[in-house]
Protein backbone atom coordinates (compact mmCIF):
# COMPACT_ATOMS: atom_id res chain seq x y z
CA UNK A 1 0.00 0.00 0.00
CA UNK A 2 1.92 3.01 -1.16
CA UNK A 3 0.09 6.54 0.29
CA UNK A 4 1.44 10.18 -0.50
CA UNK A 5 1.44 12.94 2.08
CA UNK A 6 0.78 15.83 -0.04
CA UNK A 7 1.05 19.72 0.21
CA UNK A 8 3.34 22.75 0.43
CA UNK A 9 6.03 23.40 3.17
CA UNK A 10 4.70 23.92 6.42
CA UNK A 11 1.22 22.49 6.16
CA UNK A 12 1.25 20.16 8.89
CA UNK A 13 2.42 16.78 6.37
CA UNK A 14 5.92 15.84 8.66
CA UNK A 15 3.82 15.96 11.78
CA UNK A 16 0.66 13.85 11.05
CA UNK A 17 3.36 11.20 9.01
CA UNK A 18 5.37 10.99 12.25
CA UNK A 19 1.64 10.32 13.92
CA UNK A 20 0.52 7.37 11.73
CA UNK A 21 3.76 5.76 12.22
CA UNK A 22 2.83 4.81 15.45
CA UNK A 23 -0.88 3.69 14.32
CA UNK A 24 0.28 1.23 11.80
CA UNK A 25 2.17 -1.63 11.69
CA UNK A 26 4.64 -3.13 9.09
CA UNK A 27 4.98 1.10 8.00
CA UNK A 28 7.89 2.55 5.84
CA UNK A 29 8.40 6.40 6.05
CA UNK A 30 10.04 8.08 2.94
CA UNK A 31 9.80 11.10 1.25
CA UNK A 32 10.80 12.83 -2.24
CA UNK A 33 13.57 14.25 -3.42
CA UNK A 34 15.93 12.52 -0.50
CA UNK A 35 14.69 9.12 0.19
CA UNK A 36 17.70 7.63 -1.53
CA UNK A 37 21.44 8.70 -1.64
CA UNK A 38 20.94 10.29 -4.61
CA UNK A 39 17.84 11.65 -3.46
CA UNK A 40 19.48 12.92 -0.37
CA UNK A 41 22.33 14.87 -3.77
CA UNK A 42 19.25 15.90 -6.30
CA UNK A 43 17.67 17.35 -2.90
CA UNK A 44 20.60 19.76 -1.68
CA UNK A 45 20.65 20.77 -5.54
CA UNK A 46 17.09 21.76 -5.65
CA UNK A 47 16.44 23.24 -2.15
CA UNK A 48 19.39 25.90 -3.67
CA UNK A 49 16.97 26.96 -6.56
CA UNK A 50 20.33 27.60 -8.39
CA UNK A 51 19.21 25.74 -11.65
CA UNK A 52 18.61 28.20 -14.89
CA UNK A 53 16.18 25.68 -16.36
CA UNK A 54 12.59 24.65 -15.43
CA UNK A 55 13.13 21.73 -17.67
CA UNK A 56 16.38 20.58 -15.74
CA UNK A 57 15.04 21.20 -12.24
CA UNK A 58 11.69 18.65 -13.15
CA UNK A 59 14.02 15.78 -14.94
CA UNK A 60 16.28 16.03 -11.70
CA UNK A 61 13.04 15.48 -9.64
CA UNK A 62 11.94 12.80 -12.43
CA UNK A 63 15.54 11.31 -11.95
CA UNK A 64 14.85 11.34 -8.27
CA UNK A 65 11.50 9.26 -8.20
CA UNK A 66 12.73 6.96 -10.66
CA UNK A 67 15.10 5.53 -8.51
CA UNK A 68 12.95 6.16 -5.48
CA UNK A 69 10.42 4.03 -6.94
CA UNK A 70 13.00 1.55 -8.29
CA UNK A 71 14.64 1.43 -4.42
CA UNK A 72 12.05 2.02 -2.04
CA UNK A 73 8.92 2.03 -3.22
CA UNK A 74 8.68 -1.54 -5.51
CA UNK A 75 10.67 -3.56 -2.96
CA UNK A 76 8.38 -2.86 -0.12
CA UNK A 77 4.96 -3.42 -1.78
CA UNK A 78 3.51 -5.65 1.39
CA UNK A 79 4.40 -2.68 3.77
CA UNK A 80 2.24 0.26 4.34
CA UNK A 81 4.96 3.11 2.36
CA UNK A 82 4.17 6.54 3.86
CA UNK A 83 6.21 9.01 1.24
CA UNK A 84 5.91 12.78 2.22
CA UNK A 85 5.61 14.48 -1.29
CA UNK A 86 5.83 12.63 -4.81
CA UNK A 87 4.77 13.07 -7.98
CA UNK A 88 1.67 15.35 -7.21
CA UNK A 89 4.11 17.80 -5.76
CA UNK A 90 6.49 17.85 -8.59
CA UNK A 91 3.29 18.22 -11.24
CA UNK A 92 2.31 21.27 -8.85
CA UNK A 93 5.52 22.91 -8.80
CA UNK A 94 6.35 22.08 -12.89
CA UNK A 95 2.77 24.08 -13.49
CA UNK A 96 3.11 26.66 -11.22
CA UNK A 97 6.43 27.23 -14.22
CA UNK A 98 3.89 28.02 -16.71
CA UNK A 99 6.26 25.86 -18.79
CA UNK A 100 4.75 22.46 -18.75
CA UNK A 101 1.27 21.09 -19.86
CA UNK A 102 -0.33 18.89 -17.30
CA UNK A 103 -0.72 15.49 -19.90
CA UNK A 104 3.24 15.57 -20.36
CA UNK A 105 3.75 15.93 -16.91
CA UNK A 106 1.78 12.91 -15.52
CA UNK A 107 2.92 10.61 -19.01
CA UNK A 108 6.71 11.49 -17.62
CA UNK A 109 5.64 10.93 -14.40
CA UNK A 110 3.72 7.18 -15.42
CA UNK A 111 7.43 6.75 -16.98
CA UNK A 112 9.46 7.20 -13.71
CA UNK A 113 6.90 5.56 -11.20
CA UNK A 114 6.77 2.27 -14.24
CA UNK A 115 2.94 3.20 -14.47
CA UNK A 116 2.26 2.21 -10.57
CA UNK A 117 0.85 5.74 -9.06
CA UNK A 118 0.07 5.82 -5.13
CA UNK A 119 -2.84 3.78 -4.09
CA UNK A 120 -4.29 7.22 -1.52
CA UNK A 121 -2.87 10.44 -2.27
CA UNK A 122 -3.88 12.76 1.37
CA UNK A 123 -3.23 16.61 -0.11
CA UNK A 124 -2.85 19.01 2.80
CA UNK A 125 -4.46 22.47 1.85
CA UNK A 126 -3.48 25.78 3.67
CA UNK A 127 -4.28 29.60 3.41
CA UNK A 128 -2.33 32.50 3.02
CA UNK A 129 -2.85 33.14 6.75
CA UNK A 130 -1.24 30.28 8.27
CA UNK A 131 1.06 29.75 5.81
CA UNK A 132 2.15 33.26 6.78
CA UNK A 133 2.73 32.36 10.61
CA UNK A 134 4.55 29.54 10.18
CA UNK A 135 6.85 30.72 7.09
CA UNK A 136 7.71 33.27 9.76
CA UNK A 137 8.95 31.33 12.58
CA UNK A 138 11.44 28.99 10.01
CA UNK A 139 14.19 29.47 7.64
CA UNK A 140 13.10 29.36 3.94
CA UNK A 141 15.22 27.34 1.63
CA UNK A 142 15.71 28.47 -2.16
CA UNK A 143 12.76 27.21 -3.56
CA UNK A 144 10.21 29.13 -0.44
CA UNK A 145 12.41 32.18 -1.03
CA UNK A 146 10.41 32.31 -4.36
CA UNK A 147 7.41 33.67 -2.48
CA UNK A 148 4.02 32.92 -0.47
CA UNK A 149 2.28 33.85 -3.50
CA UNK A 150 4.06 30.59 -5.74
CA UNK A 151 4.13 28.56 -3.03
CA UNK A 152 0.05 29.13 -2.71
CA UNK A 153 0.13 28.69 -6.47
CA UNK A 154 1.30 25.02 -6.62
CA UNK A 155 -1.33 24.23 -3.69
CA UNK A 156 -3.67 25.35 -6.19
CA UNK A 157 -1.92 23.08 -9.33
CA UNK A 158 -1.91 20.26 -7.10
CA UNK A 159 -5.40 20.34 -5.69
CA UNK A 160 -6.44 21.17 -9.59
CA UNK A 161 -4.52 17.73 -10.79
CA UNK A 162 -5.32 15.70 -8.11
CA UNK A 163 -9.52 16.32 -9.02
CA UNK A 164 -8.04 15.57 -12.83
CA UNK A 165 -6.64 12.25 -11.96
CA UNK A 166 -8.28 8.56 -11.27
CA UNK A 167 -6.67 8.17 -8.09
CA UNK A 168 -8.20 7.73 -4.25
CA UNK A 169 -7.86 10.97 -2.46
CA UNK A 170 -8.24 13.10 0.58
CA UNK A 171 -8.03 16.66 1.27
CA UNK A 172 -7.61 17.79 4.68
CA UNK A 173 -8.37 21.14 5.73
CA UNK A 174 -4.14 21.65 7.53
CA UNK A 175 -5.66 24.45 9.65
CA UNK A 176 -7.69 22.19 11.69
CA UNK A 177 -6.01 20.74 14.82
CA UNK A 178 -3.81 18.20 14.70
CA UNK A 179 -5.75 15.60 16.19
CA UNK A 180 -9.02 16.41 14.12
CA UNK A 181 -6.77 15.57 11.44
CA UNK A 182 -5.08 12.71 12.60
CA UNK A 183 -8.26 11.41 13.14
CA UNK A 184 -9.27 11.61 9.42
CA UNK A 185 -6.34 10.60 7.82
CA UNK A 186 -6.72 7.35 10.39
CA UNK A 187 -9.98 6.61 9.17
CA UNK A 188 -8.81 7.30 5.24
CA UNK A 189 -5.94 4.48 5.61
CA UNK A 190 -7.89 1.74 7.43
CA UNK A 191 -10.37 1.75 4.45
CA UNK A 192 -7.68 0.53 2.23
CA UNK A 193 -5.54 -1.08 3.96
Amino acid sequence: MYVLFEGIDTCGKSTQIEMIEEVFENTLLTKEPGGTNFGIQAREILLQDTLSSKRAELLLFLADRAEHYAQVIKPNQGKLIISDRGFLSGIGYALANDDFEFEHLVELNKFALEDKFPDLIILFITNMETLTERMGKKKRDGIELRGLEYLISVQTQMRESLQKLDIPYLLIDATQSIELIHQKIVQSIKQIV
